[in-house]
């Protein structure tokens, strides 16, 4: 087994989406070669209904999947193809938006008025930037749950992990995406797809990804109300740690725990030409597709 070092790491960015969703964006609208295939990451968590519930009003999405895990609160989503649903806590939307669909998403609360979620954003390879698009909405009953004798807790959303699969399934990239939660002052070792780009983003607790052969590593401190830490290789959560190759990540938790996202997925290696909610290879597959947009000829399907 080989340990997976950690390549970079970097704080989600506060950010404003939407008719006024206030966010942190955790990556995006970078180098996309450095999180291949996923391009763009957003954590919208709030206490306060006045910053997000006016939502995602009707938009397009072409060429991508888009992923929505709900932790607290509700997401009621419609679109272009007739399709309703509410997400509730604990489940997961994957959308392949493909050829194109418009669609909008409106968040509310739980009973104190809390909303914590993410959205993911997967690639699509050249040859189905234009299949027909396809939802799988799986709810939180449906997510396998595997649990560890030290009291590790890991939800498998897509993928393979301790002989558990995800419900998720047919995605180009072959992903993996976990929630993982590691109790206080454990040390857990994380089987991954060698092949695959890994990331990891801690949302909650403390901890430090490292081998006990590796000094450096990274230590990820919990929040102390918004204020960050500033000491070396420490942070707030909120934190993407970004890994070098290899086939396991090690966690060490902290005092009160660490849960975190563990993404990992096969890199497309293609080029990527991109405007908004449009994710092409090239830009005049790019000017096309804000043709269709504009002359109402953008969707393939009804």
């Amino acid at each position: 087994m080989t340990f997976r070092p950690v390549a970079a790491t970097s704080k989600a960015q506060p950010a404003l989406e939407g008719a006024g969703v206030h966010l942190q964006r955790v990556f995006g609208f970078g180098d996309p070669s450095l999180t291949d295939p996923f391009l763009m990451m957003d954590d919208f968590r709030n206490d306060d209904p006045r910053l997000y519930s006016k939502g995602f009003p009707w938009h397009p999405h072409r060429g991508i999947e888009t992923i929505t895990y709900v932790l607290d609160g509700q997401v009621e989503h419609a679109d272009s193809l007739g399709n309703r649903g509410l997400l509730g806590p604990g489940s997961v939307q994957w959308m392949t938006a493909g050829s194109g669909i418009v669609h909008q998403e409106m968040p509310a609360g739980n009973a104190k008025g809390q909303m914590h979620g993410f959205q993911l954003w997967a690639n699509l390879p050249a040859s189905l930037k234009m299949t027909a698009p396809r939802y799988q909405d799986i709810t939180a009953g449906d997510i396998p749950v595997e649990g560890d004798d030290d009291g590790t807790v890991v939800k498998v959303i897509t993928g393979s992990f301790w002989g558990k699969t995800g419900p998720v399934d047919g995605i180009a990239a072959n992903p993996m995406l976990l929630d993982v939660s590691v109790p206080a002052g454990r040390r857990k070792v994380l089987p991954v797809d060698t092949r695959a780009n890994a990331l990891a983003y801690v949302f909650a607790g403390s901890g430090t990804f490292r081998d006990t052969s590796d000094p450096v590593g990274i230590k990820v401190e919990k929040e102390y109300r918004g204020q960050e830490l500033n000491i070396r290789d420490q942070t707030g959560n909120r934190t993407l740690v970004r890994f070098g190759s290899g086939d396991e990540i090690t966690v060490q938790a902290g005092d009160d725990g660490i849960r975190f996202l563990l993404m990992t997925g096969r890199p497309i290696q293609e080029p990527v030409a991109w405007h908004g909610p449009i994710v092409m290879n090239t830009q005049e597959e790019l000017r096309q597709a804000i043709f269709e947009l504009n002359n109402g000829t953008f969707l393939k399907q009804a």
